[in-house]
Order: C-alpha cells, then structure tokens, then sequence
C-alpha cells in the first residue's frame, strides 16, 4: 500500500483533485449487535447518499462497492459509479435492511479476508475490463471494514490473514469499530481514531483503526468526510508572511516565511444542490469566489495558488457583513512529497502563528495571487481574505469586500433610549426565547435529505429484474444455513489466475450475472452529467 499518494500522473486538474478514490465498504455482521446498527447504518448510508448523488459539478466520488460478510461473504453491490445511480444504491441499501438480525449462525474466520481479497480482485478486473464513460482516475482502492466486533482483535485477523495477499493496489485499509454507545447530546460527532494502532510489522504498513457511536449523525459524519479532496500529491495553498508581521518568530527581512497548507472545505454549498439553474459559476453565486479559489489551488504542480499577508486588524475591528462567500479551512500540509523535517517545522510554524494572533487578538489581511508559468501577462483582479485563528490546528479563511464591490449604504445611529412601551413588550418577547449558549447545526434539520431522495428514488416498476427477483432474506433455522432460492448478489469475476487457496471457495454465477458486472447498468448516467 502507498497512504496518501494516488497513482495517476501528469498535470492535476480540479476534477481530478475533488473526486475521492474508489472505495470498498465491507459490512462485517456479528449477533446480536447487528440489530442495533442495521437501523442506524441504513439511515446514515442513505442520508449520505441521497446527498453525493445529487451534488452538480465534477464527481466527489467516482466507485463504490458493498459486501457483507456474515457466515460467509457477499457482494451485494458491484463497483458502480455514484453519480447517477441513487435508485441501485437505494436497493442496495434495502439489502442491508433485510439481513438477519436475530438467531446465530457459524462464524468463519477466513470470510473477512476474502471479502477482501474478492473485492480487490473484482476493482482490478473492473479497471482492466470495464469500458466507460470517463477515464478512471485512480488506480488504487481504498478498502473501509465497518464492524461491532473490537476493533483490534479484527486488526490482528486482517493482519494475519493477508500477509500472503498482495496489496499494491490498496491506497488505505481502514477498520472502523461501532461503539454500543449512543450520544444522548450531539456536540463533536467525529471518528476518534485509535492513538494506540500501532503500524502492522506484518504488511508492513499501517491499518487505520477508528471508532465511531451507533447513531446516525456520527455514521453520517463519518461517509461525508469521502467527500472531502484527500489528494497528498502537493500542499495546495502557500501562505506567505513578511517577518515583521511576528517579533517571536524570526526571520530574514527579504524572505518571507512560507507556510505550506491544505485547503479543506467547511459546509456545502446550497446552489450545488438540484434546484439552481445551472452548475456553472456566477459572479452574484455565493459559491462562485470559493469554487474559484479552490479550482486555483488545484492547479498542476508549476503553479501554487498564493496568499499573501498585506497587513494585521484587530479582530474586533471587522464588520460581518463585509465579509462573503462560504468560508474554507487552512490546516498544516501534509503533502508526502515533502520530508519529515519540512513536514515537522512548517507545523510548528502554523501552530506558532495560531496561538500568537490568539494571544493577540489578531486576524490577518491577506491577497490572493496564482503565481507559476503559462498564466496571462493582463493585470487579474486580486481577491482579499481574512484569515482567522481558531483553538484547533487550522485557520478559517473568508472572503471580504473591496473598494469596486460596495455599495453606498446610510446606517442611521441607534438611539440610546428607546421608547419604554417598546422596550418592554419587546423584552418580554426575548426572555419567552430558549438561549442557547452555542449554534449547533447538527441540531437542526432541514429535511434535505428526506427532499433529495424524493427526486432520485425511481419507481419499484423501472427496477431492473435481477434486483426485483429477489426476495426479503429469511432467517436459517439451522446454524450457517442460508437461503438459497433467491438471486445471489455476488459476481462472478473474469477468467484470472486462482489465488492460492481460494480455487474452491469462489462464487459461481451465471453469464447473465457477469454481463451484469461488466456491461454499464441501465441505471448508470453519464457521470459527466449534472
């Protein structure tokens, strides 16, 4: 495995830079606690979805793939292309739903590894075979286990069992452990991962190893985070300072010291969402100066989108309203291409500009600029940014007007007395008000999601008959029984050399399974598309 890097070459793109790798979600099933996800799991996995489905411009997520393994394994869904294909993951989904809650069955240790290995197997064979569309910009999987079994004991199996299995095509392998805990208030929803996962010395490379609460809103963080760029090829913004902008941290006057960072997105934008007019950027779009911004830092290697700091304010000194577009987030580079020793010192100097515009209740001003060869000798407009210190290792960054931007605007001053009938009736409103101390928007819903998957879900009619043919999952009354007059949803790889012990456990299937696999669905829409 290679973390962090991906495997295509030549000029990025922001195309290529915003759409995440293909992944492989395996559902590693154990009774009786599989009944207290399944709810939890299909809910999340539909919210998020109904959400990557549906958002315009270039796909965040190009394959994906599920397997379930319980007594043995099971491909419930092949790789597909995301975008366009809401209704088959719905199905999928409703598989999910079906399966076993109760009861027992033989539990084989070796499922886990041929789930997999056939899953790794079927992603070759989909890259070498599979005609499409659009290019496959990665050539590397990224394989996530989700399970309620203790994490490391199924680290310690994954271990074991695929040191004989050659991984090259592996970008990440990730466990994810499902806690039986709830959360009853819903603050930091994030994935904790393990600090103790300590690197595999039988792969010789690490198996990630995270934990996350049996409740929908942390499951649901959890997915969304594949939408987010996880490219390492190249630190993607370069924030520059002049020396004297900070006492304690010296430097030569004629070198600014450069701060190497990683854009990250905070929220979605609205206006990607069905319902605008179009994907494409406007100068009145609210989305348009940070799409803009981070196509430009998305540039191929020769160029490096720059922000240079022009000058201190003080951070009570900034009025909200000159400020626009969705905010992004400035944290430490973590580009594999540079060394340890520049990795380590361009974070200590991120952290040590972080706590000093804390301590001194600083934002900074700053300028961006694109700076490399082939670009066009007219004077661009520049844009402005405020850059802000926050308690965690980033720096929010936003959007403020210029000069040519405002508007003339009359603020009358507000009386220092109001009349008294006013002020009463009007106080009397506010204290009837819950206070909270905090803005959570995990707290509020506004039913997106239940919207989105109205728009997409298509009809039980127009379902394709392999998947219509199935019937719901009944419970085996014998242990490691399992029904067998329903379709099967595993796949039948191509014609390929036998992995060693593993001749005799393949699926079978029929040809009309494998053309299913190998031949676009009619579910399938030009991933170009909207």
């Amino acid at each position: 495995m290679h973390p962090g890097r991906t495997a295509g070459k030549g000029p990025s793109t922001h195309t290529q830079i915003d759409q995440q790798p293909p992944r492989l979600l395996i559902v590693h099933i154990a009774l009786p606690s599989w009944a207290d996800i399944c709810t939890n799991l299909c809910e999340a996995l539909q919210n998020f979805f109904s959400l990557a489905c549906s958002l315009m411009g270039p796909s965040r997520m190009s394959l994906f793939s599920l397997y379930m393994v319980q007594d043995q394994h099971e491909c419930i869904l092949p790789f597909v292309q995301v975008k366009g294909n809401f209704a088959r993951l719905q199905t999928c989904i409703s598989e999910l739903r079906m399966l076993q809650r109760e009861g027992c069955f033989r539990s084989q240790g070796a499922s886990l590894r041929l789930a997999v290995e056939d899953g790794l197997q079927q992603f070759k064979q989909y890259s070498r075979h599979v005609t499409t569309r659009a290019a496959l910009t990665y050539t590397s999987l990224e394989i996530t286990i989700l399970t309620s079994r203790p994490g490391k004991e199924v680290v310690k199996q994954l271990e074991e069992g695929l040191k004989d299995t050659d991984l090259a095509r592996v970008r990440r392998l990730q466990v994810v452990e499902v806690t039986k805990g709830i959360l009853e208030h819903v603050d930091s929803a994030s994935p904790v991962e393990d600090p103790s996962n300590d690197e595999s010395s039988i792969l010789g490379t690490d198996i990630d190893l995270q934990t996350i609460d049996n409740d929908i809103v942390s499951m649901e963080i959890f997915f969304k985070a594949w939408l987010h760029n996880s490219g390492t090829d190249q630190e993607q913004i370069h924030l520059l300072l002049s020396s004297q902008c900070f006492s304690n941290i010296s430097r030569p006057r004629d070198n600014p010291m450069c701060l190497k960072c990683d854009l990250q997105e905070r929220l979605l934008s609205p206006s990607l969402l069905p319902g605008t007019a179009d994907g494409s950027l406007r100068m009145d779009d609210p989305k348009g100066d940070f799409i803009t911004l981070y196509q430009m830092a998305s540039q191929s290697s020769a160029s490096h989108y720059k922000l240079q700091v022009i000058k201190a304010l003080k951070s009570s000194g900034l009025c909200e309203s000159l400020t626009y577009g969705l905010p992004f987030i400035l944290r430490p580079t973590s580009c594999w291409q540079l060394d340890w020793d520049e990795l380590e010192t361009n974070q200590q100097h991120f952290h040590a500009l972080c706590h000093s515009l804390l301590k001194r209740e600083w934002l900074l001003l700053a300028k961006g600029e694109l700076l490399g060869p082939g670009h066009s000798q007219r004077i661009p407009a520049s844009t402005f940014y405020v850059i802000m210190p926050s308690r965690s290792l980033t720096l929010l960054v936003k959007a403020v007007a210029t000069r040519e931007l405002m508007l003339p605007s009359t603020f009358p001053l507000l009386p220092e007395d109001p009349h008294d009938d006013s002020l009463k009736n009007v106080e009397s409103m506010l204290d009837s008000l819950e206070l909270e101390p905090t803005y959570n928007p995990l707290h509020v819903q506004s039913h997106l999601y239940s919207h989105l998957s109205s728009i997409y879900a298509k009809p039980r009619g127009r379902l394709h008959p392999h998947w219509e043919s199935r019937a719901p999952r009944k419970h085996p009354c014998k242990t490691g029984q399992l029904q067998t007059n329903r379709a099967r949803a595993t796949v039948a790889p191509l014609p390929m050399t036998p992995v060693p012990g593993r001749a005799s456990k393949m699926p079978t299937a029929s040809k009309s399974s494998s053309d299913a696999f190998f031949l676009p669905s009619e579910w399938e829409e030009d991933p170009s598309g909207p």
